[in-house]
């Protein structure tokens, strides 16, 4: 069987034109490629007012990769998150920024919403859904504007974790007003889909339906968007870092080796794509007795703060292991809400008020400034 590349796919579908236009490459309408084991994937940029008589431009573009020798077979969908003038100027065609631009080039940018910070892991498992939501919180609480995405399509968490039930709404059928709750504005494929539904989607459709839930929604007016992005590092964590204008990213990682070694592929996977790394964060850091308070480090303790050592990035702090934070986010109160005066809640305060620290103003992102004595 020949090998499938992508120069090969691109080639096939620049003899693809859209009208008088251009080709679906020269314009820049063809993101999301994915080719594995002979199947290939892509997604079609489209205008919205335009998409539904573009069906046979998709089939054109399935047919003609189809053709190619190796291929098994190709999945193509048509995604209508921004339009024609956007599409006809974004860079080299499938999602890439050109080499040598700068970070966030070619990433639109959110309207109304002036600075987003992404929550990630390495891993599942790390409490990196407690982490988000609560570092949302506690902006909210130092009196900034949030929202929070749940990026997680296929285990969306945001839905139970801030106690919210029901459908978004729509004013005029395109735009979606985000849930609200505890003071912060919220939007999850959880508030779609039934809690119990699984999501059987294909990479390109995961990529669409990301980039509308951040695009077609009433974000405005906020001052910083959390999203919190599903473990690992795959296709949604690609989308979210070339396509759109990430600020920064917080990693989460627990204590052990084995979590390190994940949250270490995580940073380093946003540092390839340009995105800045804020710092990494050591959740269920200890764990306090709440009978004796003898403390025991259950996971060991330190080992994120040696790994942003060592990886020449900041360490954002320690999070305990601790029933009433579990508890809190599975009730739908978080513990910065739930109790705003005690420590957990400081602690995620604190935190939320050096990440806004590192990317709220140009002038906390500069370095202060040296003092010689002559």
């Amino acid at each position: 069987m020949s090998a499938i590349t992508e120069d090969a796919i691109l080639a096939a579908l620049r003899t693809i034109r859209d009208g008088e236009r251009g080709d679906l490459v020269g314009l820049g309408m063809v993101s999301g490629l994915q080719i594995k084991d002979g199947h290939v994937a892509f997604a079609i940029e489209v205008d919205p007012a335009r998409g539904p008589a573009l069906e046979p431009l998709r089939r054109a573009a399935e047919k003609a990769v189809d053709a190619l020798p190796g291929v098994l077979s190709v999945t193509a969908v048509l995604t209508a998150h921004r339009n024609a003038a956007a599409a006809a100027t974004a860079p080299h065609g499938h999602g890439a920024a050109p080499r040598g631009a700068s970070p966030g080039a070619g990433r639109g940018a959110i309207a109304g919403v002036r600075t987003i910070v992404a929550v990630a892991s390495g891993k599942g498992g790390v409490g990196k859904s407690t982490v988000a939501v609560n570092l949302a919180l506690g902006l909210a609480a130092n009196g900034l504007a949030v929202g929070i995405l749940d990026a997680d399509i296929y285990g969306p968490s945001m839905p139970r974790m801030t106690g919210i039930s029901g459908r978004p709404t729509s004013h005029d059928g395109r735009v979606l007003e985000p849930m609200q709750r505890h003071g912060i504005k919220v939007m999850s494929m959880g508030f779609l889909v039934a809690e119990d539904t699984p999501m059987i989607w294909r990479g390109p459709m995961v990529m669409s339906a990301l980039q509308q839930m951040l695009r077609d929604v009433n974000w405005a007016p906020l001052d910083i968007l959390v999203v919190d992005m599903p473990p690992g590092t795959g296709d949604a964590q690609l989308t979210m870092a070339q396509q759109v204008p990430l600020s920064g990213a917080v990693i989460v990682s627990t204590p052990q080796d084995i979590a390190l070694l994940d949250a270490r592929k995580g940073l380093n996977m946003f540092r390839k794509v340009d995105v800045p790394v804020l710092g990494i964060v050591e959740n269920m850091s200890y764990f306090c007795c709440p009978n004796c308070g003898h403390r025991s480090e259950i996971f060991g303790h330190g080992g994120a703060r040696r790994e942003a050592e060592r990886l020449g990035t900041e360490f954002l702090g320690e999070i305990p292991l601790d029933i009433a934070i579990r508890e809190t986010s599975d009730g739908g109160t978080p513990i910065t809400v739930a109790e705003p005066n005690g420590p957990h809640a400081a602690a995620f305060r604190a935190l939320a008020a050096r990440v806004w620290q590192l990317v709220g103003t140009d002038d906390a992102r500069r370095a202060p400034p040296r003092i010689v004595v002559r």
